[in-house]
């Protein structure tokens, strides 16, 4: 494990060096080339494994819960449902491989992650009407992640959900939303959920990180990033994404009140959570009426809310039963993520009561 991690090491501290000397890199602006890159260039970092040395799955095999071995209750896991078909991505395996391309039913997805920043984020793969899939190009900005598709070989930035460099620069993937929780409460939800097995066709030693103690030392950094002192680095906090703008909301947050409203842009949130998950969604139409009280608990059950009205909406923010039934409620560009890489890519404010 130690070798693994010195290995790390050793890589980023030379990617980070040489990205940052070689000013002759024929990736650099120009005046006469004009821009390629729709972020500083000179902030764009060799990561150390290279292209595709991070290597993506696509469409990985699925067991069921009771069938995995390496999942612990409390391995985090990120979460997505379309119909009946719920669908885990353990941490543990995007570790090692960053980004799984799926298909799930009619829904064409990457389900991207940065170990280095904690962010997850489902992005769709149909770009201008042709489907791609994602690879891991071996680049970083602001420490995170640098996708790239393998349709026009085009760069993307994760947390800013954008094509930065390429054919497609400046385009945008629809994102899908996932839920992030441990495995031992997502599978108390969905016992039927199927899960990607550690069985990827790559040994790796999943269960036992890359990068040691990083997620939990908040003064741990292989990559220069901007800090922000409001909260410690390295603590999860739910993103809500507006334009330029974002909005954290904290594990705190939901200590007292395990549901509630706010206002962001001009959208009207709903937000819900206990200590292991947060998500959100947007009140819209008639819905922004409605009265939502907490009821999660019974196990075997994905249902959070109830209203006024008699309905019950789960987790996704879908009404399984009342008058409702089959509605769901906004969708919200969010992701879960460590706070430090928030507010270097969004003029970011913090909740408050």
């Amino acid at each position: 494990m130690k070798r693994i991690i010195m290995l790390f090491g050793l890589l980023a501290i030379g990617g980070c060096s040489s990205a940052e000397q070689n000013t002759d890199d024929p990736n650099q602006n120009s005046q006469e080339d004009g821009p390629r890159w729709s972020i500083p260039v000179a902030q764009v970092l060799d990561g150390g494994p290279g292209k595709d040395g991070i290597p993506a799955l696509e469409n990985p095999n699925l067991i069921t819960a009771d069938q995995t071995t390496v999942l612990t209750d409390g391995d985090l896991v990120l979460a997505f449902k379309n119909g009946n078909d719920v669908r885990a991505y353990p941490h543990i395996i995007l570790d090692w491989h960053e980004i799984i391309n799926e298909n799930i039913g009619d829904v064409s997805m990457a389900v991207t992650f940065c170990p280095l920043t904690g962010t997850g984020i489902g992005w769709g793969r149909n770009i201008n009407g042709t489907e791609t899939t994602f690879g891991v190009s071996g680049l970083l900005y602001n420490t995170n992640l640098i996708p790239y598709d393998r349709l026009t070989d085009s760069n993307w930035s994760q947390i800013l959900n954008e094509s930065v460099n390429g054919d497609l620069l400046g385009e945008r993937p629809d994102l899908y939303q996932l839920l992030e929780t441990d495995w031992g409460t997502l599978k108390q939800m969905y016992p039927n959920v199927r899960v990607v097995s550690s069985e990827t066709g790559f040994s790796r030693t999943y269960g036992r990180s890359p990068y040691g103690d990083y997620n939990n030392n908040n003064d741990l950094f292989f990559f220069p990033v901007p800090k922000d002192p409001r909260l410690p680095s390295k603590e999860k906090v739910l993103a809500v994404l507006h334009g330029p703008d974002a909005k954290a909301y904290r594990f705190s947050d939901f200590e007292s009140k395990h549901v509630f409203r706010d206002v962001f842009g001009t959208r009207e949130l709903l937000l819900v959570g206990n200590q292991k998950f947060m998500t959100v969604f947007e009140l819209t139409g008639d819905t922004g009426n409605l009265t939502f009280e907490y009821v999660f608990g019974d196990a075997g059950s994905d249902v959070v809310l109830q209203d006024g009205e008699g309905n019950e909406w789960n987790v996704f923010g879908e009404a399984v039963s009342g008058p409702r039934t089959g509605d769901r409620l906004g969708m919200v560009d969010a992701m879960m993520a460590q706070w430090f890489s928030i507010p270097a890519f969004y003029s970011t404010t913090l909740y408050e009561e």
